[in-house]
């Protein structure tokens, strides 16, 4: 026994390793936006806004309250929550000794004999694991990673759809708009053939010049029709978010939008920290890094004290009554000495996790500034690049006036009113993509500084109901399905 003591009491003093907490990394670059525009380095962020105050328009917040409540991804993920929790509580109760009760009985007895025995065994066994290597605890720190890892997931869903709604949202009004314009357009273009066949009847003009305005006039068409299919793609989409079926979604308009003039992106390395995919990439190293743990912890011995106690009225080959108690405890420790080096492969597997985690976590980050570099550059561009559209469309009206009046007095040809028109038109919708695009990058920055979060305890509430309301949605289905059983068995 002496000796048990003094293996264990010089084990304990080198295992040090194995409760060693995780640190979160510090070795990370400061400046993960790259090169970004004075105005937008502030200690603010952006992406801590509500999103409320971020898309203002009433009916877009209409659809992303009804698709965080109904949205299938979002609803798994509240699930995923109970599971990760349920993980970790069976972690904690690790520490607690288990109990079984296996009750025994027998009748003896001979032909040559009308009596019987009967003999009875009520045992009650324990066991116990001592962790005294850190192998319960790092799988409970394990399970608490997995956990929270499980509410950044579900953040990370929350912030994909809000983004998601958004630009399907915005998207709808851009091409609303574009129809609006290309509808406008058709409509001046069938006034011009019917001008121009009422010219060419005069005299005035050639059949080419009517083939041409005609040609124009039909290509107008096709993409007022290709608009509108857009259009209706885009609504199911919006449609099958919110978990609704295709149907008409009530809207605004593009130019009434009111965002936010001015925003900033904070400093990289506390800004991005906000994101659900860089704080869910930490944990997966903080797994990683506790599973090593737990992989060194398999070198040190396996202490489990287990014990037996009851009743019983057989003690040897004696039947007594009334029953006897019966009870021992054993006290066992397990020092690993060789296992084929299975020991060894886990730990180096391990520290490979262990690597492989650290750099997908840095790869995370990296690609998280990234992302907000390029919203960036997008939303500046998109908004340097609307005064220059205004003054295209300016004088792209102004050449379509004055071809026409030059027309009209013979000193210019059809086709150069036909090209005038054309290259509006086309100036006109994309003023619109790029009033889009503006939105769009506004969106991107949001979702980039993991915008859309929500309290932690929100979270847990949410995953909760949503775990009840799956519960009572299959114990309802249970019953529905017993009532058919009953009924059909009844019919037969």
């Amino acid at each position: 026994m002496k000796r048990i003591l003094a293996i264990f009491t010089v084990l304990s003093m080198t295992a040090c390793g194995i409760y060693g907490k995780y640190k979160p990394e510090t070795e990370v670059r400061d400046d993960l936006y790259g090169e970004i525009p004075q105005a937008y380095a502030d200690t603010s962020n952006f992406g801590t806004v509500d999103w409320r105050n971020v898309f203002k328009d009433t009916s877009l917040q209409k659809l992303i309250d009804t698709a965080l409540a109904r949205n299938t991804d979002m609803r798994s993920a509240l699930l995923s929550i109970k599971e990760a929790e349920a993980a970790l509580m069976s972690a904690r109760l690790a520490y607690i000794p288990s109990f079984n009760f296996a009750p025994q009985g027998t009748i003896s007895g001979g032909e040559s004999s009308s009596s019987t025995t009967n003999t009875y065994t009520l045992p009650l066994t324990a066991s116990w694991q001592v962790d005294a290597f850190g192998s319960l605890t790092n799988a409970k720190r394990v399970s608490r990673a997995t956990y929270d890892q499980s509410l950044e997931y579900v953040q990370a869903v929350r912030s994909q759809i809000i983004s998601s709604v958004a630009n399907l949202y915005y998207t709808l009004l851009m091409l609303d708009e574009q129809l609006k314009i290309s509808e406008e357009t058709m409509q001046v273009w069938k006034e011009s053939v019917d001008a121009t066949r009422a010219m060419m009847d005069a005299g005035m003009v050639n059949e080419a010049a009517l083939a041409q305005t005609e040609a124009s006039y039909y290509s107008i068409c096709t993409t007022v029709m290709d608009l509108k299919e857009q259009i209706n793609t885009t609504r199911n989409s919006l449609s099958s978010l919110i978990a609704d079926a295709p149907g008409e979604i009530e809207r605004g308009s593009l130019y009434d939008q009111d965002f936010p003039e001015e925003f900033s992106v904070g400093v990289p390395v506390q800004m991005l920290s906000n994101r659900p995919d860089v704080r869910s990439a930490e944990f997966a190293l903080a797994q990683a890094f506790y599973s090593t743990n737990q992989a060194r912890s398999a070198f040190y011995p396996s202490i489990v004290l287990s014990g037996n106690g009851g009743w019983t009225n057989s003690i040897g080959n004696v039947i007594v009554n009334p029953a006897q108690a019966i009870f021992s405890v054993i006290g066992s420790l397990t020092e690993p000495i060789f296992n084929g080096w299975k020991n060894v492969a886990q730990l180096r597997m391990a520290k490979a996790r262990y690597e492989q985690a650290k750099l997908d976590f840095q790869q995370t980050l990296l690609d998280a500034g990234i992302e907000v570099n390029n919203a960036l550059m997008q939303y500046q561009t998109a908004k340097d690049k609307a005064d220059y559209f205004d003054k295209q469309i300016a004088s792209l009206e102004t050449a379509v006036s004055s071809t026409e009046l030059l027309m009209e007095h013979g000193n210019t040809t059809y086709l150069e009113v036909l090209t005038a028109r054309q290259s509006l038109l086309n100036a006109q919708l994309s003023r619109v993509a790029n009033h889009f695009s503006e939105i769009q990058g506004v969106i991107t920055i949001y979702s980039a500084l993991g915008g859309g979060r929500e309290d932690i305890e929100t979270v847990k509430e949410l995953a909760d109901a949503e775990a009840r309301a799956d519960y009572k949605e299959t114990k309802q289905h249970n019953k529905e399905k017993r009532k058919q059983h009953r009924q059909l068995k009844k019919e037969a």
